[in-house]
Protein backbone atom coordinates (compact mmCIF):
# COMPACT_ATOMS: atom_id res chain seq x y z
CA UNK A 1 0.00 0.00 0.00
CA UNK A 2 1.13 3.79 -0.95
CA UNK A 3 2.97 5.42 2.12
CA UNK A 4 0.60 8.16 1.05
CA UNK A 5 -2.60 6.27 1.84
CA UNK A 6 -1.02 4.85 5.43
CA UNK A 7 -0.67 8.06 6.59
CA UNK A 8 -3.97 9.13 5.38
CA UNK A 9 -5.27 6.36 7.44
CA UNK A 10 -3.31 7.38 10.39
CA UNK A 11 -4.53 10.94 10.10
CA UNK A 12 -8.11 9.68 9.84
CA UNK A 13 -7.89 8.19 13.31
CA UNK A 14 -5.40 10.81 15.13
CA UNK A 15 -8.18 13.51 14.06
CA UNK A 16 -11.53 10.81 14.46
CA UNK A 17 -10.46 10.94 17.85
CA UNK A 18 -9.18 13.84 18.94
CA UNK A 19 -12.66 15.24 17.72
CA UNK A 20 -13.81 12.91 20.20
CA UNK A 21 -11.94 14.14 22.79
CA UNK A 22 -12.60 17.39 22.33
CA UNK A 23 -16.13 16.84 22.34
CA UNK A 24 -15.63 15.01 25.40
CA UNK A 25 -14.19 17.37 27.17
CA UNK A 26 -16.13 20.38 25.94
CA UNK A 27 -19.50 19.10 26.61
CA UNK A 28 -19.23 16.75 29.17
CA UNK A 29 -16.54 18.17 32.44
CA UNK A 30 -17.08 21.73 30.81
CA UNK A 31 -13.13 22.35 31.32
CA UNK A 32 -12.78 25.27 29.06
CA UNK A 33 -8.84 25.30 29.46
CA UNK A 34 -8.45 21.91 27.41
CA UNK A 35 -10.92 23.08 25.19
CA UNK A 36 -8.11 24.97 23.65
CA UNK A 37 -5.50 22.53 24.15
CA UNK A 38 -7.50 20.00 22.56
CA UNK A 39 -8.69 22.24 20.03
CA UNK A 40 -5.49 23.29 18.33
CA UNK A 41 -4.33 19.60 18.11
CA UNK A 42 -7.84 19.03 16.95
CA UNK A 43 -7.75 22.11 14.50
CA UNK A 44 -4.24 20.68 13.25
CA UNK A 45 -5.07 17.28 12.46
CA UNK A 46 -8.34 18.42 10.53
CA UNK A 47 -6.23 20.69 8.66
CA UNK A 48 -3.89 17.22 7.36
CA UNK A 49 -7.30 15.54 7.16
CA UNK A 50 -8.41 17.42 4.34
CA UNK A 51 -4.82 18.24 2.86
CA UNK A 52 -4.38 14.39 2.67
CA UNK A 53 -8.21 13.75 1.97
CA UNK A 54 -7.24 15.94 -1.75
CA UNK A 55 -4.03 14.18 -1.47
CA UNK A 56 -5.14 10.75 -1.74
CA UNK A 57 -7.78 11.28 -3.93
CA UNK A 58 -6.01 12.12 -6.73
CA UNK A 59 -3.99 8.97 -6.31
CA UNK A 60 -7.10 6.73 -6.25
CA UNK A 61 -8.57 8.94 -9.21
CA UNK A 62 -11.60 9.29 -6.64
CA UNK A 63 -14.31 11.82 -8.29
CA UNK A 64 -15.40 15.06 -6.24
CA UNK A 65 -18.35 13.08 -5.13
CA UNK A 66 -16.48 10.65 -3.10
CA UNK A 67 -13.86 13.28 -2.27
CA UNK A 68 -16.54 15.68 -0.96
CA UNK A 69 -17.88 12.65 1.26
CA UNK A 70 -14.51 12.01 2.72
CA UNK A 71 -14.49 15.55 3.81
CA UNK A 72 -17.67 15.50 5.06
CA UNK A 73 -17.33 12.82 7.06
CA UNK A 74 -14.46 14.74 8.96
CA UNK A 75 -17.09 17.29 10.72
CA UNK A 76 -19.19 14.18 11.92
CA UNK A 77 -18.48 12.13 15.15
CA UNK A 78 -17.07 8.61 13.94
CA UNK A 79 -17.15 10.41 10.58
CA UNK A 80 -13.31 9.35 9.88
CA UNK A 81 -13.72 5.42 10.68
CA UNK A 82 -16.58 5.05 8.31
CA UNK A 83 -14.82 6.93 5.50
CA UNK A 84 -11.49 4.64 6.15
CA UNK A 85 -13.29 1.43 5.79
CA UNK A 86 -15.47 2.82 2.90
CA UNK A 87 -13.07 4.56 0.69
CA UNK A 88 -9.44 3.30 1.21
CA UNK A 89 -8.15 0.45 0.33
Amino acid sequence: MNKAIKAFKVISVLEAVSFLVLLFVAYIHRMPEMVSVVGRAHGGLFIAYIAMAIYVSTLLKWNFKTLAIVIFCSIIPFGPFYADKKYLP
